[in-house]
């Protein structure tokens, strides 16, 4: 076999013992890789691993590129020069790929592990100086540039599940555990190595498969919030700054070491579940009518309909008119100009009266302020007592039932049957999120997306739940998703609060059994409010940072 080199010579025979005891590492070095989910992680650990077995003094893992043509530089490691490159080392290896077959097609065999990787097949070299069938140039003017000495080389393709190789494990310089001298690599060390190699392969390949799952479950999230995006725009923001603020808070309880909450703490599974959550707590919305999650005034539907009730007011100044003509071409034979102009007086005041109940709708249907009942009834008195005549020539009220009902909304813009309907996304969430088959570490996905809308004194919805019945993490995504609305600048119906405005209303509700005040003193005392604010905010809008402004 090419390549293959002396196997033994110069080094002892293994003892039972030591196999024993290597084996022993293998098998606990094969359960620590599956546990594994960093892939960076993963790769450094399969070579130091490699080098602990093998009592290889350096090493280089590679992995095939995606276009299957080169080999790419992973980790690399040699213990004696203190070298240690790529992983989690922060230097980034600056080394060329090494190209599987030359410009002809052919392939590349004078490389090593190039070889291993084209032909799958181990290749160990008990001294890189006299072996000939390989180009080892390079190595000597390393070497040279350092002062090492390359000698011994086992170069063991990892294949996966389908004998696909995905990488080459490349060792250097076995050495004697008691004298330090190097010399080749064993058959058992091959025979380890190799094993090693293959739990090896299987273990990145099943990390690079969840990975790939999970890209593709992050890209149906995503086109789900595509989905409400393109419904309504004015949401769009709102679903990724919610999950983001989810997490700046929840990293700040995680770090709190007193209190109430200095037992909560999260890993990395628990980070990735309750950003997922984040990501998919108001997904039900993408069942709610887009005139009603866009609803900036009190009368629109698909259209603001003050403009129709702006037409009948039009209608009704025109008929005053034409009465009041009417009236005066009646007195043009007796020529009473004193008549004559009272009734264009009388005339000119109805309508200054019409313009002022105009004036008056437009401004109550934005929304934008609470209205007192004197205002409620004066729609009522508009509606009931002023008349129109339409183009048929049937006389009817001004504002139809509907028009009043949506125009003496005290506070917002949807009456009450709208807010049922807003209200309606979380029960979607929660049902869309549970029929889900939710893996073990994404299991509690619905109960953190579903619980943003309860409430600490159980006045909440869907469930009503209390304080004591939901979790930290649903908890958490009730404060961030509060906060956002408040200060939210996207919104069709209102500007976006000042700082000041919102967490004075935030403080509110912590005092009044909205919000979780041990989490609200956190989200003030960590400063997660002012670090949210500067990322997400208008500078207009941080008009203060001191927590006494709104205490």
């Amino acid at each position: 076999m090419r390549g293959c080199g002396l196997l033994n010579k110069g080094k002892s025979v293994d003892s039972i013992e030591d196999l024993l005891r290597r084996l022993e590492q293998l098998n606990a070095i094969g359960a620590a890789l599956s546990k594994e989910r960093d892939i960076t992680r993963l790769l450094e650990s399969i070579l130091v691993a490699a080098k602990t077995i093998t009592h290889a003094d350096g090493g280089t893992l590679y992995r095939v590129t995606e276009d299957r043509q080169a080999l790419r530089f992973e980790i690399l490691k040699t213990d004696s020069l203190n070298i240690a490159m790529g992983g989690t080392s922060g230097k980034p290896i600056d080394f060329p790929n090494l190209p599987l077959r030359d410009e002809q097609g052919r392939p590349n065999d004078s490389l090593v592990a190039a070889y291993a990787a084209i032909h799958s097949q181990t290749v160990n070299i008990v001294d890189a100086y006299t072996e000939a069938n390989f180009d080892f140039s390079g190595t000597r003017q390393f070497d040279a540039r350092t002062g090492y000495r390359s000698q011994s080389f086992l170069a063991v393709p990892m294949k996966d599940h389908e004998g696909d190789v995905i990488g080459v494990l490349q060792l250097i310089n076995a050495k004697r555990a008691a004298s330090g001298e190097v010399v080749p690599f064993s058959s058992s060390d091959q025979s380890l190595a190799e094993s090693l190699a293959s739990q090896a392969a299987i273990a990145i390949t099943n990390r690079s498969l969840m990975s790939q799952l999970e890209t593709l479950f992050e890209a149906f999230i995503s086109l789900i919030n595509l989905a409400i995006d393109e419904k309504s725009h004015y949401t769009g923001g709102h679903c990724q700054r919610v999950p983001a603020l989810t997490m700046m808070l929840a990293e700040a309880v995680n770090a709190h070491q007193r209190g109430p909450l200095a037992a909560f703490n999260m890993d990395d599974r628990d980070r990735y579940e309750l950003k997922i959550a984040g990501l998919l707590h108001d997904c039900g919305k993408v069942t709610t009518p887009v005139h009603v999650v866009d609803k900036a005034t009190k009368l629109q539907t698909l259209f603001d309909r003050i403009d129709l009730i702006d037409t009948r007011f039009e209608v009704v100044k025109r008929d005053e008119e034409i009465a009041a003509l009417r009236a005066q071409l009646a007195l043009r034979e007796p020529k009473d100009a004193a008549t004559e102009s009272k009734l264009w007086t009388q005339c000119r005041e109805k309508i200054d009266a019409l313009d002022a109940d105009r004036a008056f709708l437009r401004r109550v249907n934005q929304g934008a302020e609470s209205m007192q009942d004197a205002d409620l009834q004066r729609v009522r008195d508009i509606g009931h007592q002023r008349t129109w005549r339409s183009v048929s020539g049937l006389e009817a009220e001004l504002l139809s039932a509907d028009e009043i009902e949506n125009l003496t909304i005290r506070a917002g813009t949807l009456t009450f049957g709208e807010r049922d309907v807003i209200n309606n996304h979380i029960v979607a969430t929660i049902k869309m999120l549970e029929q889900l088959p939710w893996p073990k570490h994404l299991k509690n996905v619905p109960e953190y997306a579903g619980g943003h809308h309860e409430r600490m004194d159980g006045k909440g919805y869907p469930k009503g739940l209390t304080r004591d019945q939901m979790s930290v993490q649903a908890r958490v995504m009730g404060i961030a998703d509060i906060f956002e609305a408040l200060t939210a600048r996207d919104r069709p119906y209102k500007e976006g609060m000042k700082l000041s405005q919102a967490m004075r209303i935030m403080n509110k509700f912590s005092v009044g059994g909205h919000i979780d005040p041990d989490l609200f003193e956190i989200f003030v005392q960590e400063g997660v409010y002012l670090r949210y604010a500067h990322q997400f905010l208008d500078p207009w809008q941080i008009d203060t940072t001191n927590p006494k402004d709104w205490m």
